[in-house]
Parts: C-alpha cells; sequence; structure tokens
C-alpha cells in the first residue's frame, strides 16, 4: 500500500473523547502522523493504514466521517554530488613521540613500587628474651 493523507471530521466535545480518538487512531500499525484542529475538529492522519477501518473505529468514541484522502507522493530524491578524491596524507618527517615526560604523568608499573614489601620476602623474628609470668 502507499502512504496516504486522509482527513476525518470528528464531533469532539470533551477533552476526554479527543484523548481516546488519539489514542484509538495512534495504536493502527502504519500511522505516521496525526494532527488535530481544535476549532473545525478535523483530524488529520498520514500514513500506510486503511482510512474506513479508523473510521469505523473511530464511530464506537465519536460521530466520525471522512471529508477526504489523497495519496502522499514520497519526496523527490536529489542527486548527490560525488564527493572529492582524499587527499594523500602528509609524510612525518619527525621520529614519533612514543611518551610524554610530565610530572605527574601516570607510569602502569608504578604500582610495583611500593614502601611495603610483598609477602616472600617478609621477616618472622622471635625474640629469645620472651617474658613468661609463671
Amino acid at each position: 500500500m502507499t502512504a496516504k493523507k486522509a482527513v476525518l471530521q470528528l464531533s469532539v466535545h470533551e477533552e476526554r473523547i479527543r484523548k481516546k480518538a488519539f489514542v484509538t487512531v495512534s495504536r493502527f500499525a502504519g500511522v505516521s502522523s496525526i494532527t488535530m484542529d481544535d476549532k473545525t475538529g478535523k483530524m488529520t492522519v498520514v500514513g500506510d493504514v486503511d482510512v474506513s477501518v479508523i473510521v469505523m473505529k473511530l464511530r464506537k468514541i465519536c460521530n466520525a466521517e471522512i471529508v477526504s484522502v489523497e495519496v502522499v507522493k514520497p519526496p523527490e530524491k536529489k542527486p548527490e554530488p560525488k564527493p572529492a578524491p582524499p587527499k594523500p596524507a602528509p609524510e612525518i618527517g619527525a621520529f614519533p613521540v612514543t611518551h610524554m615526560n610530565y610530572p605527574y604523568q601516570y607510569h602502569p608499573a608504578s604500582y610495583a613500587i611500593s614502601y611495603y614489601q610483598p609477602y616472600p620476602y617478609s621477616r618472622v623474628v622471635d625474640e629469645p628474651n620472651t617474658c613468661v609470668i609463671m
């Protein structure tokens, strides 16, 4: 099916009925946009839907009539200009910098240098002069 623009005349007197009409129409698959003019009571539905089925559902809520149905033409595609060929990358004459020497730079191996010795190098001290009260 092709996209259609349908204008429907609704007799909506309350905000509650207006909201129910919007919800009913929005539940149809293929509806792309819904607009409503409150002064005239005209609802415009754009999408790939069957307009007669929408009107039958809306008649359960309020009085609904079809004013017009038009086929929406898709917008014409403009030819895209061809992109310019990419410029070659300039050659680098200097040596690339592998690391930066900032005073507060993070060094990934700095966690290994610590003030505490790891467990394999720990010492156990036994004092020979232990005082035991008997």
